[in-house]
């Protein structure tokens, strides 16, 4: 068991029988009344989010996880398949447990939090920021650099990413996985 005092960003706790992860979190003091602590949770095991207010020193019950490194293997009828790098063991997961499964390509390194009361994994998280190729982009046009102008560029994961104009196909872009943002041009 864990108090409010306990909460830190990015914790697993069982709120009404579901698991949710703590977003962002606060809290409130006023002379007269007795101190509130305010957490905006982020469903794990489901698509809510949802905003709670406890009050100071309340019980909480927390969820012990564990973070392992995954490599994306392929992607079949069962969903996505992971292989634990240290035991060597496959999970099949669906979509919705993935952070941007849209920037996932076969050999890709990721981070899964697996629950440790029922061995399942609650989100598998790509790494911040990740290099792929463009596939098809359009022509920029040459010296069209001075205005922050952007078009859509394909990715080799199959991901429409908008890149400044300058960018062309067979270049290696790199992308923040969080917001789907080109952030720069990688060379080879």
């Amino acid at each position: 068991m864990a108090t409010t005092s306990d909460i830190s960003r990015g914790m697993i706790i069982k709120q009404d029988g579901s698991l949710y992860k703590i977003v962002e979190f606060g809290e409130n003091k006023t002379a007269r009344a007795a101190a509130k602590v305010w957490a905006k949770l982020k469903g794990v095991d489901n698509n809510r989010s949802i905003e709670v207010t406890w009050n100071s020193g309340e019980t909480i019950h927390p969820v012990r996880v564990e973070r392992h490194d995954f490599q994306f293997l392929y992607k079949d009828d069962t969903g996505y398949n992971f292989m634990n790098n240290e035991s060597f063991e496959q999970i099949a997961v669906q979509e919705s447990v993935i952070d941007a499964p849209q920037f996932l390509k076969e050999g890709d390194a990721v981070s899964a939090l697996i629950n440790t009361e029922t061995e399942m994994p609650m989100s598998i998280e790509l790494p911040d920021k990740i290099v792929v190729k463009v596939t098809y982009s359009e022509p920029g046009v040459k010296g069209d650099t001075a205005t922050r102008t952007l078009k859509p560029a394909t990715v080799e994961t199959g991901a429409t990413v908008m890149v400044p104009l300058f960018v062309n196909e067979g270049e290696m872009i790199r992308i923040n996985t969080k917001t789907g943002d080109y952030v720069e041009r990688v060379k080879e």
